[in-house]
């Protein structure tokens, strides 16, 4: 017989009830840095493009790179290349059957989001 109160019922999992949890958080930033960093890569290429142009075309692009909105984009693409390699790194942990557990994996996106930020502030001060 049909259930008559499906209709009735939340679907699973409904957003009033679902709390996100750090492991799926890191990994959709994983993805989000990934095509972030796509972004960069394509400001990188016109610049190099511009320069191999003639001095007109570098001059806007470097005018736009060195801008305070390029050194931000650059500087945020130097901490999604280094979450996007730590958290590479922790995939690969993760492919050996180590870390699942609840707490380890909770602390390997710790792990992930400090040593980004303290390789990126490393990196910046070094440059």
């Amino acid at each position: 017989m049909a259930d008559v109160n499906r209709g009735n019922r939340p679907l699973s999992p409904h957003l009033t009830i679902y709390r996100p949890q750090l492991t799926s958080m890191t990994s959709i930033l994983t993805r989000i840095t990934g095509n972030a960093l796509l972004v960069a890569a394509l400001l990188i290429v016109w610049w190099f493009l511009a320069a191999a142009t003639g001095p007109e075309a570098f001059a806007t692009a470097d005018a736009v790179i060195t801008s305070w909105f390029g050194d931000l984009v650059m500087a945020l693409s130097v901490w999604a290349l280094w979450y996007h390699a730590l958290a590479g790194v922790r995939h690969l942990i993760w492919d050996t059957g180590r870390g699942l557990e609840v707490p380890v994996a909770e602390k390997l996106g710790l792990a992930v989001i400090g040593g980004s930020l303290v390789l990126t502030l490393i990196t910046l001060v070094a440059v």
